[in-house]
């Protein structure tokens, strides 16, 4: 059950655009659907622009060839996964880029909880901004309405590495589990229906004693850093790296219609080569247009394991997923990956459109595919 859980990174997309779309829809999308609606979700839901920059260039590189185990090729594997495009970076060039499902260079395609990954990266800017104070705040000094609840000492870190102690059901086959329920319910006044929700639920464990997966833990952490520093998250994003660092193509990222509140664990949509320029701006250290975008140590303290998911050789950190040999990843349902491996210079990107949202087979041969990048960087 641990597994399905991490594996399955937010769902829900934040409320809809238009009257029929419904936030538990993609689960019920059959495949031609899917693979149409990812690459186009702004026409399902109300999105918010990340405007981009001047292109960061992204030179080519010997090619890479995958070396998988059982000697299949790169496209059995990309057909096999209905895989809309895969990029490899090594030392900043391109040493891989491959498209299916129609897909190209220009096609913006839904990442689901890889934008996770993106919430907590602003969370270190926001922090060198002095917008945050620090990882132990509590999270009521930016979330007063939380103040009477199961999160009135819990900490932004705890937040962050999802161990709030509050009780979450994060099952995507259930109607009535937290996640399918926490954009829905009464509304107040200046207040994100999200936060209404997470206000009501109870404490199960003390803060800081076990990890459990909870999608609205980083909606909370994005509405965060939007009252920390004023600025709405696509406009952040697009301040402190979009624009700066050069990603070549807007972004979007959806949003609450009402309120226009993005959705911090979920629904950015960006091309394939921005989501590989974005791990190289980790790879970078944090560096766009010369100037230090991150706190001081936050990468290296966000991609180490913080929490214990049960999973040997595997941790979770500031909201990425952290592996024994010091690589992290940002990881989304349906097949979406962000891998960056500092140790070997390499960024590892995958879009694709599973025909289910998560299980352990899917997640095993895009564990495959990782290694058998590994082995053909190494030829």
């Amino acid at each position: 059950m641990i597994r399905h859980a991490v594996v399955a990174a937010a769902l829900l997309l934040g409320a809809c655009a238009t009257h029929h779309a419904r936030r538990t829809d993609v689960l019920f999308w059959n495949q031609a659907e899917r693979e149409a609606a990812f690459r186009q979700m702004q026409t399902h839901y109300a999105s918010n622009v990340v405007r981009h920059g001047t292109a960061h260039p992204l030179p080519a590189g010997r090619p890479l060839r995958p070396r998988f185990d059982d000697g299949r090729s790169l496209d059995d594997y990309m057909r096999a996964h209905h895989v809309a495009g895969v990029m490899v970076l090594q030392d900043g060039r391109v040493r891989l880029e491959r498209y299916g499902l129609g897909a190209g260079p220009t096609t913006r395609w839904t990442s689901f909880s890889v934008a996770k990954s993106f919430t907590a990266t602003l969370v270190g800017a926001a922090l060198r901004d002095g917008s945050l104070h620090g990882l132990d705040d509590k999270v009521t000094r930016y979330l007063p309405e939380l103040a009477a609840g199961a999160y009135r000492d819990v900490t932004v870190r705890q937040l962050l590495t999802m161990t709030s102690g509050v009780r979450w059901n994060e099952d995507y086959t259930d109607p009535g589990s937290d996640v399918a329920r926490m954009y829905e319910g009464p509304r107040q006044p200046g207040v994100p229906l999200l936060v209404t929700y997470m206000a009501a639920l109870p404490r199960e464990f003390a803060p800081g004693e076990r990890w459990v997966y909870k999608t609205g833990e980083t909606d909370l952490a994005g509405i965060l850093v939007t009252r920390a520093t004023g600025r709405r998250l696509a406009d952040y994003l697009s301040e402190k790296i979009w624009k700066p660092y050069g990603m070549a193509a807007d972004a979007l990222w959806l949003k609450d219609p009402v309120d226009g509140t993005e959705a911090g664990g979920s629904g950015v949509s960006a091309t394939l080569a921005d989501y590989a320029r974005m791990g190289q701006f980790l790879l970078d250290g944090g560096i766009a247009a010369g100037h230090p975008v991150l706190a001081d140590g936050w990468l290296a303290d966000a991609t180490r394991r913080h929490a214990d998911i049960g999973v040997p050789g595997r941790g979770y950190g500031y909201q990425w997923w952290t592996y024994d040999d010091g690589s992290y990843a940002g990881i989304g349902i349906f097949g979406q990956l962000l891998h960056v491996d500092p140790s070997r210079h390499l960024v590892i990107v995958q879009l694709a459109a599973w025909p289910v949202a998560t299980d352990d087979a899917q997640a095993a041969d895009r564990a495959a595919f990782v290694r058998a990048v590994l082995r053909g960087a190494q030829e």
